[in-house]
């Protein structure tokens, strides 16, 4: 559009309702920007961020190697200093080689995007340059640092440089730099369940402005205050109107050949487009794409969790499991006591879950509420979150819960209830990350290509702990156990694990 077209387009918006309509938030930004001169978007703010982050890790990594080898070693102090001027000197080169890595371009592209997709990433360029260095160090002579100087500087910038990261991204997310003011394009049932999902993760710094669809559906619970910014035609105008860093393309009612000249004419503006792929519902972030003379095609590969694969996801069990059970032995005893001395009844409640081929287990909690819960449940079903408009009545969930004891709401609140599954776990009926253990009573609705989830253990965490637990709706539920089923990988179960701690951490209660 020419600027005199762009006017004309707003105003026949209606620019001034537009904006009295927008949420607080996206007035926030605009202002912020506006008084700055100079917009400073998430990328510019984390690969800073990110950079400080790295440089101070390894420096500090230099420092713990140095202090630790010569504490216990009688070494050369004048050849030392040396080998921390050479290291202290190569410092910019790893910050070439963690660029070449792409360590400094995810978060601005990616909207899930967290250390714990990086760690790999971070091993691997540590490992590579901490071999480089020392091979460097034998071919010039310079420098002759010790084997063990040098892997103690290894797991040290493995470990420094991974928190300082965390640290980095933690302070990136409070500034409304971090922010992204989003449009989706589509306000059908796709569109809303993508803005659905963005709104109920505030960690992933988006900021929706509003639908653009030229016939938008009847927006569902919960999104309301989201505004019809017109069709799609006028989307470059309100990319520089409302200054838009991301664009998601969620099946829009546009034609192909419409939908393309749009992106293509996006691609002009510095923004960020995602595209919601068809059959979505099959796909993972896993999935690989290749092609066939020019045309992209996504691989979906076969299902088979071979016997080794199987033997490492339980390893991996064990090998967490049982030293966290002698660790926090006294902490179960200190919880047990608290259990017993607040209410009268069993320390540990069981109760039959449907498992791994459709195999029935009992699962082992703490008793967070009284001894005759099930005998009140009658009292309490009309409370049901989820029979409220948008809610699924196949799911009970209820807030503030009279049954629940006073030690049974701290023990919610802090997830303290949840650890005599590691018991579960290490008798092989549950596995540490899995499809959500349901109760039969919900087992019942699963049917067809979702019972695929049985094919793994039930996990004590998983997608669905990750991504929002009891917010999700049942067919969701589900789906995400299809997908992590179909998609699994040893280093994916790690990262779950990973990200379950601030998610746990972060919350307020069941």
């Amino acid at each position: 559009m020419t600027s005199i077209q762009d006017a004309a387009f707003l105003d026949g918006l209606g620019l001034r309702e537009l904006r009295s309509g927008m949420d607080e938030r996206t007035l926030q930004i605009l202002e912020h920007r506006r008084r700055a001169g100079t917009v400073r978007r998430r990328g510019w703010l984390v690969r800073r961020l990110l950079l400080a982050a790295d440089v101070l890790g390894l420096a500090a990594a230099i420092v713990v190697a140095e202090v630790i080898f010569t504490t216990t070693t009688n070494s050369d102090s004048v050849q030392a200093r040396w080998e921390i001027l050479a290291l202290v000197a190569s410092l910019p080169c790893w910050v070439v080689v963690a660029k070449l890595y792409g360590l400094y371009d995810k978060d601005e592209e990616r909207t899930d995007h967290s250390t714990a997709d990086e760690f790999a990433a971070v091993f691997h360029m540590v490992t590579v340059c901490t071999f480089l260095f020392w091979a460097w160090s034998r071919l010039s002579h310079v420098v002759y640092p010790q084997p063990a100087k040098l892997i103690i500087f290894w797991a040290s910038a493995v470990t420094l440089v991974t928190l300082g990261r965390v640290i980095a991204r933690s302070f990136a997310r409070r500034s409304v730099s971090y922010l992204q003011n989003t449009v989706i394009v589509g306000a059908g049932e796709v569109g809303q369940t993508v803005a659905r999902k963005l709104l109920n993760h505030p960690e992933y710094g988006i900021n929706l402005v509003g639908f653009v669809d030229a016939e938008p559906k009847e927006r569902g619970p919960g999104l309301e205050h989201l505004a019809v910014l017109g069709d799609a035609q006028g989307l470059p105008a309100l990319v520089k109107l409302f200054d838009i860093d991301r664009v998601i393309v969620a099946f829009s009612n546009d034609s192909h050949d419409a939908t393309l000249d749009l992106i293509r004419e996006l691609k002009d503006h510095d923004v960020q487009i995602d595209i919601v792929p068809r059959l979505y519902e099959l796909m993972s972030s896993s999935v690989g794409i290749h092609s066939v003379e020019g045309v992209a095609l996504v691989g979906l590969a076969p299902f088979r969790l071979s016997h080794s694969s199987r033997f490492l996801k339980r390893a991996l069990d064990l090998a967490l499991t049982i030293p966290a059970l002698i660790v926090m032995s006294p902490l179960f005893a200190a919880v047990a006591l608290l259990i017993r001395l607040d209410s009268p009844g069993p320390v540990f409640f069981r109760q039959t879950r449907m498992g791994c081929g459709d195999e029935t287990f009992r699962i082992f909690k703490f008793r967070s509420m009284t001894a005759d819960a099930d005998q009140r449940k009658h009292e309490v079903a009309h409370l049901n979150q989820h029979l409220s408009p948008g809610g699924d009545p196949r799911m009970f969930k209820v807030r503030s819960d009279p049954r629940v004891t006073r030690v049974g709401s701290f023990l919610r609140r802090t997830s303290l209830d949840e650890l005599p599954q590691l018991v579960n776990v290490l008798t092989g009926e549950m596995s540490l990350v899995g499809p959500r253990p349901l109760i039969l009573d919900e087992d019942r609705h699963v049917a067809r290509w979702a019972r695929r989830r049985l094919d793994l253990k039930p996990g004590i965490t998983g997608l669905w702990q990750v991504l929002g637990r009891d917010g999700i709706p049942f067919e969701e539920m589900t789906r995400l156990d299809y997908i992590y089923v179909t998609g699994w990988s040893l280093f994916g179960d790690m990262k779950l694990l990973f990200r379950t701690f601030p998610v746990v951490f972060a919350r307020n209660g069941k």
